[in-house]
């Protein structure tokens, strides 16, 4: 009889056991998702979890029910629960699905941005820089979403920005900027560098314009992503 295999993700957690209710440990579970170091497919046994923890299972099944419902783990007849594996096709539709709701909050982030704002562009494009002077997929992947982030939250659009996080939460356990070629990654940034300028200057249609264009570039990307790796069913 072959061994069973401990979790990866079981090497991820941090369980402070003073700090256990539910809430808590939803947030834990998420975060080692979303950190990228555990790959999709990979199982998540609720009972060992629940040792971690210190808990009985149900805190944890509980945990996992929201995070089912947020598309981060999925849920088997059998019982099992894994972290969520994506076709090529889904994680193209999600994809699409930042894309449009980023597109939709840009034109209000330009008009609302604060110096402050503008600051946080600068630095995350700074960070972004960075992690291509140094060659680090991980950093560039963690930089790509802050940059992001920091060109739309100025819209203060919440429930957009919302549901742009749950469908970028979708997609983060592939890391996909980790697994694109140096190469690819210096041509997404040049879109970046772009989308700054145009931020920077208030210029709406600017901005819009090289917004799509990376969007066209980073699908067309992400259509090369190795489908030998296990990152994607």
């Amino acid at each position: 009889m072959m061994p069973v295999r401990r979790s990866a993700l079981l090497d991820r957690l941090v369980a402070d056991r003073t700090r256990t209710s539910q809430h808590e440990i939803l947030v834990e579970l998420r975060r080692a998702i979303l950190d990228g170091g555990v790959p999709p497919g990979t199982p998540i046994p609720p009972a060992e979890v629940a040792d971690l923890f210190g808990v009985s299972p149900i805190p944890i099944r509980e945990a996992l029910k929201t995070l089912v419902a947020e598309g981060l783990v999925t849920h088997r007849r059998n019982g099992a629960y894994t972290i969520a594996l994506l076709t090529a096709q889904e994680l193209r539709e999600m994809y699409i699905v930042r894309e449009t709701l980023e597109s939709a909050s840009l034109t209000a982030a330009v008009y609302n941005a604060t110096d402050a704002d503008r600051a946080t562009a600068v630095l995350a494009n700074q960070r972004l820089e960075q992690a291509i002077s140094d060659g680090d997929g991980a950093a560039y992947h963690r930089g790509s979403r802050q940059f992001h982030a920091a060109l739309t939250a100025p819209s203060r659009m919440h429930r957009l920005l919302h549901m742009l996080e749950a469908a970028w939460n979708v997609t983060e356990p592939v890391q996909s900027m980790v697994h694109v070629s140096p190469a690819d990654r210096a041509e997404l940034h040049s879109d970046h560098r772009a989308m700054l300028e145009a931020f920077l200057a208030g210029d709406v249609a600017g901005l819009l314009a090289v917004a799509e264009h990376h969007a066209g570039r980073l699908n067309a990307v992400i259509a090369t992503l190795p489908r030998d790796t296990g990152l994607l069913a």
